[in-house]
């Protein structure tokens, strides 16, 4: 009851400012609901303040509980579901967002909705997905609220072909695709640089004479404890992870960002780093020498760097059986080696550390960035400014 009065006061006063006029160039971005400050929108919010441009407005939406993402840089913060962010929000020209909006949100004619989403689909998405076991809720309602958010966008971003016939038929999306490449992974081609990689490693404390391998595995819909909280378990022994490491090389664990606060056992380990909270993962691809993960779409960025990859989908048939289901055969077309074993993800860690390169994974490399890289160049923020203010 306490919810549903919540609600209606928010979207009340949404719709009272609302009848106010749209504020020309004023842009509000937000990144995975308020709680981060990073991915397509910030890499855009980042060219338009390089700009300069007096006329435009820039505002970001976050959480309050999560006000200290934001650092020591300037921002004009808008807490979410304050009064401040429903008047903002009724009055913007742009929302730009990777991820949904609440549903009571009623966005205006007026403004224009530009939906960056959050990475290249490998697992089934929205209309497209099968099954279903995130709690309170079901799959038809899911995919109702999902259909009805996305009637809402005006500009849909595509990284890649691939992904523009998928959005067109998972979100069922019929307005305007900007064919741009993803705004994260310009850094990747702007920074891919000795001295750049050497600043950054130096800002997170990581060793500049070792090698650096990241972990970004994904989540699990079904190892949930609340609505909205679900744990991750760690899929290999870390004893075992610190021995092979020795002192030749470090481990970065990059969660994602639904299981982010359940890495604690990770505390206080030799040449373990965890970066699941606040650091820009676009960082954290261009310090590492090696990407290890498991259905996670951070393959498809990284493979930008044209680097190494490992594919350790050690609950491979559960996943893809009874969880998400894959547009794609990650079995057979990973751009990199693909075990299920604990054993085989050691063997290939061990020939990483000791000879600096998987040599499987050359060749596959190559197609795979043929395919689903050929947009990218270092300028999809500046393409989706100039579609958007024409």
């Amino acid at each position: 009851m306490k919810q549903k009065m919540l609600v209606f006061l928010l979207s009340s006063m949404f719709r009272f400012f609302s009848f106010l006029p749209v504020l020309p160039n004023l842009y509000v971005f937000e990144s995975q609901y308020g709680g981060r400050f990073d991915d397509n929108p910030k890499a855009i919010y980042d060219c338009l303040k390089k700009e300069n441009k007096p006329e435009n407005k820039l505002f970001w939406s976050i959480r309050y509980r999560d006000r200290k993402i934001v650092g020591n840089e300037d921002v004009n913060v808008l807490y979410r579901f304050s009064i401040r962010w429903l008047y903002y929000m009724a009055r913007a020209n742009f929302w730009i967002v990777n991820a949904r909006m609440p549903q009571w949100l009623k966005k205006r004619e007026e403004t224009k909705y530009v939906q960056t989403w959050h990475g290249t689909p490998l697992k089934k998405l929205a209309l497209d997905m099968d099954t279903f076991s995130m709690p309170g809720s079901n799959l038809e309602t899911y995919k109702t609220n999902f259909l009805a958010e996305t009637k809402k966008w005006d500009y849909l971003v595509a990284p890649n072909q691939y992904s523009e016939k998928i959005f067109r038929s998972c979100f069922a999306f019929e307005k305007s695709f900007i064919e741009s490449g993803y705004p994260r992974n310009d850094v990747l081609y702007q920074k891919n640089n000795p001295t750049d990689i050497n600043e950054i490693k130096k800002r997170l404390d990581l060793p500049l004479d070792k090698k650096v391998i990241l972990y970004a595995p994904t989540w699990r819909d079904d190892y949930y404890i609340s609505q909205g909280k679900y744990k991750f378990y760690v899929p290999f022994n870390i004893e075992k992870l610190i021995e092979i490491l020795d002192d030749k090389a470090v481990f970065i664990f990059r969660a994602h960002y639904l299981v982010a606060d359940s890495l604690s056992e990770l505390a206080d380990k030799p040449n373990i780093y965890n970066f699941s909270k606040n650091e820009d993962i676009s960082d954290l691809y261009l310090v590492s020498d090696l990407l290890i993960t498991d259905y996670s779409s951070v393959f498809f960025d990284y493979a930008n760097l044209k680097r190494s990859m490992l594919f350790y989908a050690y609950d491979f048939e559960h996943y893809r059986d009874n969880l998400r289901g894959f547009y794609f055969d990650l079995e057979n077309d990973a751009p990199g080696p693909f075990v299920t074993k604990e054993e085989e993800f050691h063997d290939y860690l061990c020939e990483f550390i000791k000879e600096n390169d998987i040599k499987e994974s050359d060749e596959k490399l190559a197609e795979f960035g043929n395919k689903f890289c050929a947009w990218e160049d270092g300028k999809a923020a500046k393409k989706i400014i100039e579609v958007i203010q024409k």
